[in-house]
């Protein structure tokens, strides 16, 4: 089934992706810093919004996380966020600085 994903290429969805980086890069899977793209934590398959801001989160792309070298976007995949194991470490890393 092929979707139409254009929207990922576009400047209005570029920016946001800028935007939400600046405010963080936590990972929203594994909980490391230095997530490198943004992922939609409610699929846009599933219906989530594929332009809102509040369904974008910081996540590690292509390459992984060079910390646990987990493949966060691929194990994540088109499932909500609530159906993917994340990472229990003895650092909180999702309570921020």
């Amino acid at each position: 089934m092929a979707t139409d994903r254009s929207e990922l290429t576009s400047y209005e969805f570029r920016q946001m992706r800028a935007r939400v980086l600046a405010e963080s890069d936590v990972c929203i899977v594994c909980g490391h810093g230095l997530a490198d793209a943004v992922d939609h934590i409610h699929p846009v398959s599933k219906g989530g919004a594929k332009l809102d801001p509040e369904n974008l989160a910081p996540i590690h792309g292509v390459n992984g996380c060079a910390i646990c070298l987990r493949k966060c976007n691929s194990e994540k995949g088109d499932r909500p966020l609530a159906d993917v194991v994340q990472l229990v470490t003895s650092v909180d890393w999702f309570a921020g600085p």
